[in-house]
């Protein structure tokens, strides 16, 4: 994983952090509208995008959806919802990387910290697989998906959550550093 993190540090420059931010951007004003505003989403909501859920409410969903509705579930899950996660990762791994290396590029233990978005698109997919095994096999019961599925997206967005909070502080602390030399001038 060190390896990893320093590969990381070594290839996010101000471009490649640029551009991925740019794709990120991109995808969530102009692609991600469209995939969520489906009839089946807009009917009972999406499991994906709610921070708590449980497994009764995924059945509920299944339920609502119907069977065309999961099918476009899974077919979405294995489609557009793969390219999502593998575009903000990628931003919030080139920023985080660049962010921390402006900030602390000799602290060790804040180096690492690249690496938290790694963790959240894991769950993502974990959670696209899970999901997709309850709507595919509904209405027959799937226990273990249907029971793990919460846990996961919580994990999901716990992960993810640890990313954009190591991207303000880094970048609040780029901000303030940028500015100090400023301040003592005016004094």
């Amino acid at each position: 994983m060190k390896k990893l993190s320093e590969w990381l540090y070594k290839v996010s420059t101000n471009r490649v952090t640029l551009a991925w931010l740019v794709a990120f951007l991109l995808f969530v004003l102009f692609v991600l509208p469209k995939a969520v505003s489906t009839p089946w989403i807009k009917a009972a909501g999406l499991p994906d995008t709610m921070l708590r859920y449980s497994s009764a409410d995924l059945y509920a969903m299944a339920e609502t959806y119907g069977s065309a509705g999961r099918a476009a579930f899974v077919r979405w899950h294995f489609t557009d919802d793969l390219i999502f996660p593998i575009i903000y990762t990628v931003f919030l791994l080139t920023a985080s990387s660049w962010l921390i290396q402006r900030v602390s590029p000799s602290a060790a233990w804040l180096r690492q910290l690249n690496l938290f978005p790694l963790f959240g698109a894991f769950f993502d997919l974990l959670e696209n697989v899970t999901t997709s095994f309850v709507m595919a096999h509904y209405p027959a019961s799937s226990p273990l998906a249907a029971s793990s599925a919460p846990i996961i997206t919580s994990a999901k967005w716990l992960f993810i959550g640890l990313s954009a909070l190591v991207l303000i502080i880094m970048g609040a602390t780029a901000i303030r550093r940028c500015d100090s030399p400023k301040r003592g001038n005016r004094d």
